[in-house]
């Protein structure tokens, strides 16, 4: 397949598009600059130079793509915007082709809010913390779209080798600081390492048949006491911490923040049935961080 990825150069879209090119599909990812023009071509992937927020420069490209994968954001203030802008450009574009787009498009756990005891899965309803609203918004739009063949992925809390979602953990244990925890340190995380994050990706794109939302966790909900203890196990920190309020992180990092201190749970049965996904870390302890 030929593919168009936007977002290919970020910390999921990177490993997204290994895995693509890996398994023999052509990919063509969004560049914004030299550096991001560089790492896609070291990767096997086609440069095409434009911006999420002003898609009539790149629009074309989909009209020729065989599947889509949005996984772009600004990670500004015109976030929302520039996806909604960039959606819309893509379903007007993919109503031209003959047939339906293949189209992936990036949710998030964050969308269904605190589960406490529940596991979210599929059929479980969305409440969106307000900074990611817009992206429930967006994936309705997707999905209810005659013009596309959408699948909506929402991933859980993604590690990997560099960190990702356990950054904050790993710099303070290096530094020998203590942990910063948001909340509490019994709030529960849905977990899912970066590569395995990846062939659902592609096992989802490659099946055009596969519609609707899919959630993808390899891990229903972890501790973050589990989550710190294994970090200072393995570099040798006293595990001391200090406690965040959510009052104290939304005021310190934005609103945003208050994702990491949901208390959350989500399954992937539904991924795993579809598409014979299993995850190569089954358990965080499993990966290397």
């Amino acid at each position: 397949m030929n593919i168009l990825i936007l977002g290919g150069t970020g910390s999921i879209g990177t490993a997204v598009t290994q895995e693509l090119i890996r398994h023999g599909h052509g990919v063509t990812g969004l560049s914004r600059s030299q550096a991001s023009d560089r790492k896609l071509e070291a990767m096997g992937a086609r440069t095409l130079r434009g911006d999420l927020r002003s898609p009539g420069a790149w629009i074309r490209e989909a009209a020729r793509a065989d599947g889509l994968i949005q996984l772009a954001a600004t990670f500004d203030d015109d976030m929302a915007e520039a996806d909604t802008t960039a959606i819309a450009a893509i379903l007007q574009q993919a109503a031209l082709r003959p047939e339906p787009l293949r189209m992936i498009y990036t949710g998030g756990c964050w969308l269904y809010g605190a589960t406490g005891s529940r596991i979210a899965d599929e059929a479980s309803p969305m409440r969106p913390i307000k900074p990611f609203a817009w992206m429930e918004r967006n994936a309705r739009t997707v999905l209810s779209s005659p013009a596309v063949s959408a699948a909506v992925i929402h991933p859980a809390m993604v590690y990997h080798a560099g960190g990702g979602a356990f950054s904050s953990y790993l710099d303070a244990a290096r530094n020998g600081q203590p942990f910063e925890i948001w909340g509490s340190i019994s709030t529960r995380w849905p977990l899912i390492q970066r590569d395995d994050l990846a062939r659902a990706y592609r096992l989802l794109l490659e099946n055009p048949e596969l519609t609707g939302h899919f959630n993808a966790s390899a891990q229903d909900g972890v501790s973050v006491a589990e989550i710190t203890g294994e970090i200072a196990r393995r570099h040798g920190h006293d595990s001391g911490y200090v406690v965040r309020s959510l009052k104290h992180v939304l005021f310190e990092y934005g609103a945003w923040a208050e994702g990491p201190v949901l208390d959350q749970q989500m399954g992937s049965s539904k991924l795993r049935r579809l598409t014979g996904w299993q995850p190569q870390y089954a358990s965080f302890r499993d990966a290397q961080f």
